[in-house]
């Protein structure tokens, strides 16, 4: 698994490249607490070219999930493919996620309170 970062003005934009499973998750989370202590709270999360996400990698963001909210920041994921939508869709995560088509789509989900 690759992370490139693009900094954005409202969000951080995480474009996450390859499989995000357990090895994998322990760098995502250790980027995601770097970025808690410079104050970044906002993620957009592309998902263009994640081929697979597993429990573990999952785990990450349901983790952070009430600190986000805690600091008024939140993940909006975006350009699932099929696969990983399902398996967002499969535990139940569409609820508790923001999950947006396309980028323009998850700035609109982003401005949201």
């Amino acid at each position: 698994m690759e992370i490139i970062e693009k900094p954005e003005e409202l969000a951080a934009e995480l474009k996450v490249i390859g499989d995000l499973d357990a090895k994998s998750s322990i760098q995502l989370d250790e980027y995601l607490q770097k970025a808690f202590k410079q104050e970044q709270f906002n993620f957009y999360i592309d998902c263009a070219e994640l081929r697979y996400i597993s429990s573990a990698g999952l785990g990450v963001f349901i983790s952070h999930l009430d600190f986000l909210n805690q600091h008024k920041g939140k993940f909006v994921f975006f350009n699932m493919n099929d696969q990983v939508f399902e398996i967002f869709k499969i535990l139940g995560l569409l609820e508790v996620m923001q999950i947006a088509e396309n980028k323009i789509n998850a700035r609109r989900l982003m401005n949201e309170s």
